[in-house]
């Protein structure tokens, strides 16, 4: 009786507020707009000491809303290795660690689009620098380890503040575009983990020209939150191909203190064939430079089974020089869901 009551409260309301009588329903609630999904992933790794581990290393939902208006909303919630297996090379069995300290908001912002050409974003957001941070999510990666150049050693992985960002479609072309964006951090970095650096006075560009094949530059401007550090330029460019089944890939970035002496630097270059019934060959060479933790250097060789769009299963053998926390080698498999 409720429920019908106030349908004809809402029927009537809106009778009154339109200038033409239509026999409809209500409109439909805002929440209908909200849609909930997400992705997981689960490997094994076995090093070249004799030790295996393996975890539940990240569970990803994302929330998002989009009607017909300007605005838009996404936030991603990810829970960083709540399960474990003998992570200590203890022998002590599955542990699970599900405290706030494993909580990680690696997104939440608003968009408002602006015009045709221009979107406003505000919020937190994956830094535009490089192509695998913008889409480095297990179940859209080839590889279950991540190159040493595109993670937070290098750069900030995610900024808190505002974003301009838009394409600009090339004349004679309807294929080729100008993709940009730029951004300023306003707030600073969230911390993540005790391993990860934070970054302040966050700002810069990136610029992508689609087509046959994607040209990315990125200029990024900041700040270790470290006392009396100081600014760091960093410039990258990266490429991706892409032909029947085949895929060639790679970024290069070199930083620079604000006294002009090397900031550090890192570049892959990935190369993936197709094989038979949704089975790819996969092919990594990288190289990473720190004035922390040194130099490293490395070669991924594998293969994924992409047996659905959304379902892909990945084994792979890491070979280079020493292992560290975050530079694993050996044999990684991993299985991902997108959902």
């Amino acid at each position: 009786m409720c429920t019908q009551l106030l349908r004809a409260i809402a029927v009537v309301i809106a009778l009154c507020m339109s200038p033409t009588v239509v026999a409809e329903e209500a409109a439909p609630s805002a929440l209908d707009d909200f849609k909930l999904g997400g992705y997981l992933s689960a490997g094994l790794n076995a090093h070249p000491g004799g030790k295996t581990d393996g975890a539940f290393n990240e569970v990803g939902l994302i929330l998002s809303w989009e009607n017909e208006s300007r605005f838009r909303f996404l936030s991603e919630l990810d829970v960083e290795r709540p399960l474990t297996l003998n992570e200590n090379g203890t022998g002590s069995g599955l542990d699970t660690h599900l405290g706030m300290s494993r909580l990680y908001l690696e997104r939440i912002y608003v968009d408002y689009n602006l015009s045709d050409k221009l979107n406003l974003r505000a919020g937190r957001f994956l830094t535009p620098a490089g192509r695998w941070n913008l889409g480095h999510a297990a179940p859209l990666v080839w590889t279950t380890s991540r190159p040493l150049a595109t993670g937070n050693q290098l750069f900030p992985v995610g900024t808190n503040g505002l974003m301009l960002y838009g394409a600009l479609p090339l004349k004679d072309s309807e294929s080729e575009a100008l993709e940009y964006n730029f951004f300023v951090g306003l707030s600073k970095d969230q911390h993540t983990d005790k391993k990860d650096i934070l970054y302040d006075d966050i700002k810069g560009a990136r610029f992508v020209l689609s087509g046959k094949v994607n040209w990315g530059l990125s200029l990024l401007e900041f700040r270790e939150s470290s006392l009396n550090s100081p600014s760091i330029r960093m410039l990258g460019v990266d490429f991706l191909v892409q032909h029947n089944g085949w895929e060639w890939s790679g970024e290069a970035t070199q930083r620079y203190y604000s006294n002009d002496s090397d900031g550090g630097s890192g570049a892959y270059l990935q190369g993936v064939a197709p094989i038979a019934h949704q089975w790819f060959a996969v092919a990594r060479v990288e190289t990473f430079k720190s004035p922390v933790t040194g130099s490293s250097e490395r070669l991924v060789l594998g293969t994924a089974w992409r047996m659905t769009p959304r379902h892909v299963f990945k084994v792979e053998y890491i070979a280079g020089d020493n292992e560290r926390t975050e530079s694993p080698k050996g044999l990684l498999a991993s299985f991902a869901i997108l959902f």
